[in-house]
């Protein structure tokens, strides 16, 4: 992963789905999936409830890092047991 990519944003909380009640749910935190094309025209694009990716104004959309200890939970081999003291958060 190169630092661009380190430096995205990966997740976004909905803010407003004016238009897009099936689609976003606000307070919802989707994955967003990077598009220099869509982000020159103001848009962002999330995996939305339908599971496939759309194109949504950015301002509907408050970007987030994903936290670490997310990531480091995704470096754990399944058949790993995972320690009592850890954090589990749900996206």
């Amino acid at each position: 992963m190169n630092k661009k990519e380190n430096q995205f944003p990966q997740f976004g909380r909905c803010l407003n789905n004016e238009g897009y009640a099936a689609s976003l749910e606000v307070g919802e935190i989707y994955r967003v999936i990077q598009d220099d094309e869509a982000a020159s025209h103001g848009y962002i694009r999330v995996i939305d409830e339908s599971g496939e990716d759309y194109a949504y104004t950015a301002n509907r959309f408050h970007l987030i890092q994903q936290p670490a200890p997310v990531e480091r939970l995704r470096s754990i081999p399944n058949n790993t047991s995972i320690p009592d003291n850890t954090i589990y958060l749900t996206l």
